[in-house]
């Protein structure tokens, strides 16, 4: 019998039993849609997180108060960076080109009868552009504004809405733990950073965060919570790491542990690789479940089915099929199902990420070989399964066959 003619008797045979076909089809769908969506979930997370860091620039180094093993064993960030420390940095380390000192709090902010804990961020004129930030109406913090401790502050754009909806927020006064700031600028949206929607922050000057809101603490100088970098070159991030731990651990006056770690782009872009691709993985292989019970459920209804076409079996063999052509015939009956099963899941899977990547900003996109690996998958699932059953089917002796039947 020609491989034609079995493909062609296997559709009838499926056509024939519409339900039971499409009830052995379903888990083959739901855990090929599964596969597809958790995978592209995690390809998109893993993307979202390198374009978020690539956006920051090549060139930028991020310094951090405490060693890796303290801030594990302690709740807050150790404070082990000082103003004096970015300023000499600035001053001292010629690989680099801008300095941006920042410090980090979380407190209530009112305008008339509306209020909302928000991120506060004291900052430098230099942050803009170290950070790769814009303004999109009014300014940014000045040099002046550092001196005289002014008490203005730059909003995110979605502050700006939640706070102000249709008014222009600029010139307006709000809040900031019982201290009045005038507004004079709003940031371009910026989406969200390591779990942080930066668009809900708001930008004040550095002393007057220091003077007015949090105090100084540390008979050290100025507390900072980052001290951000910029080198003068992507290839000079080598050497602008060198000299700036060597700088601090002169100024801390280090002989063990360094209390500060000095992390470039790729560092973090490596950690948050890991993580995410270890998260793409774990979903992956969650998905995979059901389209192992998928699987099974295959091989339980092509089983039932050798039952149920005993008769048809022993007629087949009696006019001279062999346990090859019946082999065959529903070998690739269980292949078709999976792998009609396995399209159709794929469809619906991209729909789904279709969908996620309209309502979110996850990045979803999902490629040719993705789609046809899991299709070929879904046929690799229905020839494995199916063989139990095909051989079961095959063996049976002709005879015993038609009189069981």
């Amino acid at each position: 019998m020609k491989i034609t003619d079995s493909v062609k008797m296997a559709i009838t045979t499926l056509l024939a039993n519409k339900m039971r076909s499409s009830l052995t089809m379903l888990g083959i769908i739901i855990g090929n849609a599964s596969v597809i969506s958790m995978i592209g979930i995690g390809q998109a997370a893993q993307k979202l997180a390198s374009d978020q860091f690539e956006s920051l620039g090549a060139n930028v180094l991020f310094i951090v108060p405490g060693s890796r093993e303290s801030r594990r064993t302690t709740f807050d960030t150790p404070k082990t960076l000082v103003l004096d420390d970015a300023e000499a940095i600035a001053e001292q380390v010629p690989s680099i080109t801008e300095v941006s000192p920042q410090i980090n709090s979380r407190l209530l902010v009112t305008y008339g009868n509306k209020n909302n804990s928000a991120s506060i961020i004291g900052v430098t004129p230099e942050f803009l552009t170290v950070r790769n930030f814009d303004v999109a109406q009014g300014r940014f913090i000045n040099s002046s504004d550092l001196k005289r401790n002014h008490k203005v502050v730059i909003l995110g754009s979605q502050i700006a809405e939640d706070f102000f909806s249709q008014e222009n927020p600029i010139g307006k006064s709000l809040r900031i733990k019982n201290v009045s700031f005038e507004v004079i600028g709003i940031m371009e949206s910026k989406g969200s950073f390591l779990g942080t929607n930066q668009d809900e922050t708001l930008y004040i000057p550095l002393t007057t965060m220091a003077n007015q809101i949090i105090g100084k603490t540390s008979q050290y100088g100025l507390e900072l919570s980052i001290i951000n970098v910029t080198a003068k070159d992507p290839n000079d991030i080598t050497a602008a790491r060198f000299q700036i731990e060597n700088l601090l651990r002169l100024r801390h006056k280090i002989v063990g542990e360094d209390d500060f770690r000095v992390e470039t782009q790729k560092d973090i872009l490596s950690i948050v690789g890991t993580v995410t691709g270890g998260l793409t993985i774990m979903l992956g292989a969650i998905a995979a479940i059901s389209l192992l019970v998928g699987g099974i459920g295959v091989m339980n209804i092509m089983l039932v089915s050798v039952s149920e076409r005993t008769q048809e079996i022993g007629l087949r063999k009696a006019i001279g099929a062999t346990e090859n052509n019946i082999l065959l015939q529903f070998l690739i009956e269980a292949i078709i199902i999976s792998a009609v099963g396995g399209l159709v899941g794929t469809l619906i899977g991209v729909g789904g990420l279709t969908i996620i990547g309209l309502v979110s900003p996850l990045p979803t996109n999902i490629s040719m070989t993705t789609i046809g690996l899991a299709v070929g998958v879904s046929g690799g699932i229905g020839l494995f399964f199916g063989v139990v059953p095909a051989q079961q089917a095959a063996k049976l002796d002709p005879i015993v066959a038609l009189r069981s039947a």
